[in-house]
């Protein structure tokens, strides 16, 4: 499974009564594979998957990948609390033409290390497509350590990647050190993806990709080649912005980003809710500087 290098994770479009705009999410979709995006993460905490119904992530799913066909990675977020449903959700998407799975550890109930075991396990044993795990604390309330994902990977060929957003440097490590062959470390913190290059990482699930996937790839490349001064250079320079991307809760400020060039996103849903009016000035500012203008 080639997941790609710079994956984006989407944001979900709506339309002005606040439903899921299909068409202008895959127009979203084909114009960022033409920047350079590898993979798409459709219905993923950036696409607001938690707002969407399930009929909307799969639609989603199926439009995108109507729209990419085999020119980038569809990856369909299908996880969630409850195992059951989660598995439920997997086979539905491999149905609709997704090639691959995000599937997020278990937020609010709070699983131990065995049940996070026992979760994925009944994801891997429902479908034949590549899962990646995506480990994110500050959002779900539990860490998957790294010695439960390893041993998920060694149980399930098909867990073969994760996205990892701890934020801990350390674990990055511990994975990286210990993985088997074939099984990808994708970063899922923007700002992080430099020192995740230098530990060997694979690639990046990011937001910041949507404006910047050429110079994302440029500062892989870089590191790759060993030169190292370059790659800090393009990070420095990509701080502004990825800094102002997250400058409130994420997807708020890149969907608002979206719509300021010209595709029709809409706001995110509740609770989420608009765009703070005192953030706006310093990421028209930044875009400005990046010379991010109208894309379509």
């Amino acid at each position: 499974m080639k997941w790609g290098r710079i994956i984006t994770a989407m944001v979900t479009p709506f339309d002005e009564r606040g439903d899921l705009d299909a068409a202008e999410a895959a127009r979203l979709a084909k114009w960022l594979v033409e920047r350079g995006t590898d993979g798409l993460v459709v219905g993923g905490t950036t696409g607001e998957g938690p707002t969407l119904t399930f009929d909307e992530r799969l639609g989603l799913v199926t439009a995108v990948k109507e729209a990419v066909g085999g020119r980038a990675t569809v990856i369909a977020n299908a996880g969630g609390n409850d195992t059951q449903i989660s598995v439920a959700a997997v086979r539905e998407m491999q149905v609709a033409g997704a090639d691959g799975i995000l599937s997020v550890v278990p937020y609010y109930n709070k699983p131990p290390q065995e049940g996070m075991l026992r979760h994925f396990g009944a994801i891997a044993d429902a479908t034949s497509l590549p899962i990646m795990i995506y480990n994110i604390p500050g959002r779900t309330g539990s860490n998957m350590q790294p010695k439960t994902l390893l041993e998920l990977a060694r149980r399930y060929s098909n867990v073969c990647a994760v996205k990892e957003s701890s934020g801990d440097v350390a674990q990055f490590a511990a994975i990286l050190r210990e993985r088997r062959e074939g099984f990808a470390f994708l970063c899922g913190d923007d700002h992080l993806f430099l020192p995740a290059l230098a530990l060997g990482a694979d690639g990046v699930v990011g937001v910041a990709t949507h404006l910047c996937s050429r110079e994302f790839g440029r500062m892989a490349d870089a590191v790759h080649e060993g030169r190292i001064a370059d790659a800090a250079r393009i990070h420095f320079d990509l701080m502004p912005l990825m800094n102002a991307l997250f400058a409130t809760t994420s997807p708020i400020p890149i969907k608002w980003a979206m719509n300021q060039m010209g595709f029709h996103c809409g706001e995110c849903r509740l609770p989420l809710g608009p765009m703070p009016d005192e953030l706006k000035p310093r990421l028209r500012e930044v875009m400005e500087q990046f010379k991010i203008g109208t894309a379509v």
